[in-house]
């Protein structure tokens, strides 16, 4: 009946319709979940990228805070030590020993070294302060197993520095002190010991330098304390500077390296 086939036709016209839609309905779904995923792996690249730039290492770190200028007997910035990286790290005090440690006595101290020993006379009267000092870092065994960072070539500066944990140049106490017994000619014969600074006068700490030649130091800028001599072993000294540095340079760390394995002061 023509009826009957008019409804045939449309219940078919209705199921193709549907069936279209499901389609269209499946594809639509496929491409959300392509689309899901898609982003899905960008954001877990994403977050590893930052998540690296984050807690991954520098690949140019900047310098150490705080760091410090080099204690130096020269006017000249010392190079550094041959060891890019401290030795160790320097004990910090809160504040520097009466001068009164010194009971304004000579004393004499026996300094250790993987070179050989050198004896020496302090002195506790002329240089009360740093004599203190210095007494006191050697009781308490700052100095043991330390290098001595610097060792220059030539004139008019012949000296070995030591006495900076850090071999960095830059160590000290963490507590600071002015000049005392400055020689008026700027004149530091061989065998002197005497205190290593930066340009403040009051910046007198640990690192102290050994002349194993006549030397001259600018005394306008407040010169360098003295405190001491070497009584024996300083052919110790000139052998290391007959060695040279570690890169050839008039000035910079031995080239075969220096370490103080302890230190002894006792009274005369």
């Amino acid at each position: 009946m023509p009826i009957q086939r008019d409804r045939e036709r449309a219940k078919r016209r209705y199921l193709r319709r549907q069936e279209a839609a499901q389609a269209r309905a499946q594809r639509d779904r496929r491409r959300q979940q392509v689309a899901g995923a898609v982003l899905a792996v960008l954001l877990v690249v994403g977050g590893v990228y930052w998540l690296t730039r984050l807690l991954g290492p520098s690949t140019s770190p900047s310098p150490a805070a705080g760091a410090t200028r080099s204690s130096t007997p020269a006017p000249s910035t010392p190079k550094p030590s041959a060891s890019p990286t401290p030795t160790k790290t320097a004990k910090q005090y809160a504040k520097a020993p009466a001068k009164s440690l010194a009971q304004g006595r000579t004393w004499d101290a026996t300094v250790r070294t993987n070179r050989g020993t050198l004896s020496m006379e302090l002195y506790g009267d002329k240089a009360p302060q740093t004599v203190s000092s210095f007494l006191f870092l050697a009781r308490d065994k700052y100095f043991d197993n330390t290098p001595c960072h610097r060792i220059t070539l030539t004139q008019p500066l012949q000296v070995l520095q030591c006495g900076d944990p850090t071999g960095s140049g830059t160590g000290g106490p963490g507590y600071s002190f002015g000049i005392e017994n400055v020689p008026a000619n700027g004149k530091y014969p061989a065998g002197t010991l005497a205190m290593a600074r930066t340009q403040d006068p009051n910046s007198n700490g640990s690192q102290f330098f050994i002349t194993y030649g006549n030397s001259t130091l600018d005394p306008s800028g407040g010169g360098y304390t003295i405190f001491g001599k070497v009584t024996k072993g300083l052919d110790v000294v000139k052998s290391i500077a007959t060695q040279g540095t570690a890169d050839g340079q008039p000035d910079g760390a031995p080239k075969n390296p220096v370490t103080i394995t302890s230190i002894s002061v006792e009274p005369r």
